[in-house]
């Protein structure tokens, strides 16, 4: 009795040390964490500097700028003439200042022309409600709140409306209905009006300084290296992929995340530019010319030609999908046209980087840049393909068709009882052979030898079936892969026109013989550099 009480003593003692010791494995990792927690912070500081040192620049003139503006409440002087208001110089910095100076100009002007117009309108009611009563004033203010709010909010909707001026008639509205529902309490409305336009023009006059002249970081120029950067990130991810198919090496699993793959981070840029285009390219239309010619810059035709590189982007997203199926071609079969392949791709690449050249230089590309050697490439893969005839549409056999209907049935006649195998059998095969032996099965009373002979003579067809089967299905990846390598080449011309029509209308130079052109080579490029430049941006999107 003794000894089991013991025992249970002992149980009831492990379960708490059990728990003890969870628990100061949490606390051990917990602190191990706290201790990490300085050295992963400045790692992830120096890692944001690095990446763009604009970035750090951009956070020293908004630091700079909101320095400024306290001086409205910081020096005595200016406190007395401006007072309270001065925090609107503020809020007008805070919100204004923005990482590039389209973007800047777009939200300081339409908060500027916001202001102004709303406290003239404000003033103009105001005075008007002066002339009557008190009580028709209030029913006069109410009522202009209710008009101009209601007009306000839906010129809101009108497409162009939306996409330039949405911020500018915001502040209208929040300025206007602050302005006329104080001037029925204050009777100096002019004086808030003014002072309110004054202090928002400080506060704006400050950020467009900063954007403008220190350090200036253009949205047109954001918009058009980003095009340049999409454009070799497609040429190096095209290349490589074909490259890394035709590889004889096996792919390490470190390819298989798609977040490290160098060939999803060449055309990922490309799919996810979209908004940052048509944001970029918003602002640029409020920027100055700053061009050495004053030449007013296409920027809606950048975001044109961005929609094609996304065309052009799913292409490359499909080959680098052909990577990564379960059934692949085997290595032997792809090395037939290995080197048609590489060509085809290194002068797609070749094509791409030309024109991404052409776009960093302002300038026309070379007329040579679809060479002989592309077409020369083209003409060698389809006589390739052309070549293995059977490889893709499989041996021809006028037995196929009763091949894969015997396939179906033996699938049928494993589904069904024994005794109705024979009878669904017969139902499919057609030819005089499989008739002949289904009449010598009939005739035999024995079922076992029936069905242990029907098993024997259906094992080599199904057999032959499945051989057939697994070389045709083999093929079919490479087969996708080959058309969708052809399909970059057609998708290539679009490229090149959208290109040729961006140059023509922002009057880039003629191409001269002795500029730089681009090498082709067939040497498998390496990735570490290969990455397309990132939009590392904050959002520009109108607030």
């Amino acid at each position: 009795m003794f000894t089991t009480i013991t025992i249970g003593v002992a149980g009831e003692n492990h379960v708490p040390s059990t728990k003890i010791e969870e628990t100061n494995k949490h606390i051990d990792v917990f602190v191990e964490k706290i201790k990490r927690l300085p050295g992963l912070s400045w790692t992830n500081i120096c890692k944001v500097g690095r990446e763009d040192p604009r970035r750090l620049i951009h956070s020293l003139k908004v630091g700079l700028s909101l320095t400024l503006v306290s001086l409205l409440y910081l020096m005595e002087p200016l406190f007395e003439n401006i007072g309270q208001n001065a925090i609107w110089a503020v809020m007008t910095v805070v919100v204004v200042l923005e990482f590039t100076a389209g973007a800047t100009l777009c939200k300081g002007l339409n908060r500027g022309f916001g202001t102004l117009l709303a406290g003239s309108l404000a003033f103009l009611i105001g005075y008007i409600a002066q002339e009557s009563g008190r009580v028709c004033r209030a029913v006069f203010i109410g009522a202009a709140v209710f008009v101009i709010g209601t007009a306000a909010t839906y010129i809101r909707f009108f497409p162009y409306i939306k996409k330039n001026y949405d911020y500018g008639v915001v502040i209208f509205l929040l300025t206007f209905n602050l302005i006329t529902v104080s001037s029925y309490r204050v009777h100096n409305v002019l004086k808030i009006a003014h002072d309110r336009f004054y202090t928002i023009a400080i506060g704006c006059g400050i950020c467009l300084l900063m954007s403008l002249i220190v350090f200036p970081n253009w949205s047109g120029e954001d918009l058009h290296n980003s095009t340049v950067s999409k454009l070799e990130g497609l040429a190096k991810s095209i290349e490589v992929c074909v490259n890394e198919y035709f590889s004889n090496e096996e792919p390490s699993c470190a390819t298989n995340k798609s977040s490290e793959d160098p060939i999803y981070k060449g055309y990922k840029a490309v799919l996810d530019s979209k908004s940052t285009d048509e944001t970029l390219a918003l602002h640029a239309s409020w920027e100055p010319r700053h061009s050495k010619h004053c030449y007013r810059f296409p920027w809606q035709q950048y975001v044109k030609l961005g929609g094609v590189l996304r065309h052009f982007g799913y292409t490359v997203v499909a080959l680098h999908g052909c990577l990564q199926t379960e059934i692949q071609t085997p290595r032997l079969v792809r090395s037939l046209f290995r080197d048609p392949c590489i060509l085809v791709a290194g002068e797609v690449s070749k094509a791409l980087m030309e024109l991404a050249d052409s776009i960093r230089n302002r300038r026309q590309f070379s007329p040579q840049i679809l060479s002989d050697h592309l077409h020369e490439a083209l003409h060698d893969l389809d006589a390739a393909l052309k070549s293995q005839p059977r490889l893709f549409l499989g041996p021809n056999n006028n037995d196929n068709t009763s091949n894969m209907l015997a396939l179906a049935a033996a699938a049928t006649a494993r589904q069904k009882p024994k005794q109705d195998r024979g009878i669904s059998l017969s139902s499919v095969k057609t030819d005089t052979s499989a008739l002949l032996e289904w009449k010598f099965k009939r005739n035999n009373t024995n079922a076992e030898q029936a069905n242990e002979s029907e098993r024997k003579a259906l094992r080599p067809t199904l057999s032959k079936i499945a051989m057939t089967s697994l070389e045709f299905s083999e093929a079919l990846p490479f087969a996708a892969f080959a058309s969708l390598l052809l399909e970059s080449v057609a998708r290539l011309d679009l490229v090149i026109e959208e290109v040729e029509e961006l140059g023509r209308i922002a009057n880039f130079r003629e191409f001269n013989a002795d500029d730089d052109q681009i090498i082709l080579t067939t040497e498998k490029p390496e990735m570490k550099n290969a990455a397309p430049l990132q939009n590392h941006l904050p959002c520009h999107g109108a607030d």
